[in-house]
């Protein structure tokens, strides 16, 4: 962190103007800034790219090893919850993410997961009580109470939900919304007990809604859920109101990009350049308080240096005036990063995947691209020998969760759109209580894809009749430790395998991970069996 100089074209978003400039930086802050005669050939000087609301952990990299794959695409900084390794560790699990985020040069803003476990219609490894929520917004490293996800509570005034939100709000700390769906007086009562952002917006007409309220949206767009499409038009009328997400980002994913490609989106379909970059490396600035400077004189050294503003091709990112990254290559060192786990279950029998058939009418979830919402369908299942099998030719297929926390028989459904002609996959990476969950034409198949992750103590698994795959994921069964762009690779080439045995999912393993999701509607399964997310109930797999 030397003292140095950087000419080029400042891109200044609050003033709203372009200027040649050399700009000073010394231990880690901007000095000066110095405007210089007008040179087009300049390259562009930026603040930098900050993801608004991310799970850290569902990029299946600890926090170091998903900071060394983020900053060649100019992020410095992230909003993160770590809601997963809370529900399988507790506050070991945040301490974790806080404690190896705070190893390398990256600024992770990290929240007071406000809902874990997140439903009592699930087992989950630990819980986060008021009293925990207390302690960590003490903590100055806690910068928000995380995206409330019980908007039921919320709406209805539970007093241990109300009294969440009013701690964030003696200390000062923003609280973050999860209200997929909601719209008209439900919206305004969830908004106006104190709820400040939202990112599950899925049409425009609903984010509009919030925006009225008050809530800032940040536009998704990540593995699985994607609604940069129905939502970037608000941006026009409400450039003040909008932030940028991924939520949910797989590793070779980001890999390839981050908040780096919502920007170049959304200057391609002509928006102003000045609001986009104020969504993407203003507003969450402001909106949480971070420390993350926005090229002002005085501000921390966090920059980025781009070819032009319409591919933004980054050429070097700064953070507090290190140079972390460079021509599309990382600089921040790889560190230890040593094992927390939750995983409390011995290996299944095939025999602990059969269902007996009521009938071969069956509830059907339907696994929608792109989207985390998933509609009760109705269809017909095989019946083989008493016993309920999937139906391939229908693309009606078996999906299980296991619960990994402690014995117990796996839930059984039927699930559509996932296109399997062959094996399963599985993964213990299940939101929100990360039980493992699996998907496949055959009982065997199945059992096979669940024993390897149950023999790693966590991963991703597909297996078929000629071979099968595994990625481990030791740290709290949701995580690996070894180097990203190695576990980028090692996704990349079981996704691969995944695609070979027929599923047509852009990432079949992120939308079988939110197949558990019991706070996004309509249909999903847990531990304890098939969950209606209209009507917060079980309900039965079969069809009278």
């Amino acid at each position: 962190m030397g003292n140095f100089h950087v000419l080029g074209q400042l891109v200044d978003i609050s003033n709203r103007e372009i200027f040649s400039a050399e700009i000073s930086v010394e231990k880690g802050k901007i000095v000066s800034i110095r405007k210089v005669a007008e040179d087009k050939t300049l390259p562009f000087l930026l603040p930098g790219f900050i993801d608004a609301h991310v799970h850290i952990e569902s990029s299946m990299l600890v926090p170091s090893e998903f900071a060394r794959l983020a900053v060649p695409h100019g992020t410095v900084a992230t909003v993160s919850d770590p809601h997963e390794i809370a529900n399988v560790c507790g506050m070991e699990g945040i301490n974790y993410m806080i404690d190896n985020g705070n190893q390398v040069p990256f600024k992770f803003y990290f929240g007071a997961p406000s809902c874990v476990p997140a439903t009592p219609f699930e087992t989950a490894g630990a819980e986060i009580s008021v009293t925990d929520i207390h302690d960590l917004l003490e903590r100055k490293e806690i910068s928000y109470l995380a995206e409330m996800m019980n908007w039921p509570g919320t709406v209805h005034r539970d007093p241990i939900v109300m009294e969440k939100i009013a701690l964030a709000k003696q200390h000062g700390k923003p609280v973050d919304g999860h209200a997929p769906g909601l719209r008209g007086e439900v919206a305004a009562q969830y908004a106006s007990a104190g709820i400040t952002t939202d990112h599950e917006c899925f049409t425009l007409e609903e984010a509009l809604d919030k925006v009225k309220l008050g809530m800032k949206i940040s536009i998704r767009e990540g593995s699985a859920a994607k609604n940069f499409v129905a939502l970037i038009d608000i941006i026009d009328d409400y450039p003040d109101m909008v932030m940028f997400c991924s939520d949910d980002k797989h590793p070779d994913n980001l890999a390839i990009s981050h908040i780096n490609e919502l920007v170049v989106r959304a200057v391609a379909n002509g928006k102003n350049v000045f609001d986009v970059l104020k969504a993407a490396c203003i507003t969450p600035v402001q909106h949480y308080n971070m420390d993350v400077g926005q090229l002002q004189l005085g501000d921390p050294a966090d920059f980025i240096i781009v070819e032009d503003l319409r591919d933004f091709k980054v050429f070097q990112t700064y953070i507090d005036g290190q140079l972390v990254a460079e021509n599309g290559k990382t600089l921040i060192p790889r560190i230890y990063n040593p094992i927390i786990n939750n995983f409390n279950t011995g290996l299944k029998t095939v025999e602990n995947f059969k269902l007996l058939a009521k009938g071969n009418k069956v509830r059907v979830i339907s696994a929608l691209d792109g989207q985390l919402i998933t509609p009760e369908l109705q269809g017909e299942i095989l019946i083989k020998e008493g016993f309920a099998e999937s139906n391939p030719l229908s693309d009606i297929l078996k999906l299980t969760v296991v619960n990994r926390y402690q014995e117990a028989m796996p839930a059984i459904a039927f699930i559509k759109n996932f296109g399997l002609k062959s094996g399963a996959i599985a993964s213990s990476v299940g939101h929100d209580s990360h039980n493992i969950i699996a998907v496949g034409v055959d009982d065997a198949s199945i059992c096979r894809a669940v024993n390897l992750l149950i023999q790693e103590k966590g991963g991703i698994s597909a297996v078929n009749e000629k071979e099968e795959m595994v990625l481990p994921l030791p740290v709290g069964g949701i995580m690996s430790p070894n180097d990203g762009y190695e576990v980028a690779q090692a996704y990349t080439n079981i996704d691969k395998m995944a695609k070979d045995m027929g599923s047509f999912l852009k990432s079949p393993f992120m939308t079988l991970s939110f197949m558990a999701l019991l706070v996004i509607p309509d249909l999903k399964l847990s531990d304890k069996g098939l969950f209606d997310g209209q009507r917060f109930e079980f309900v039965d797999v079969f069809l009278s």
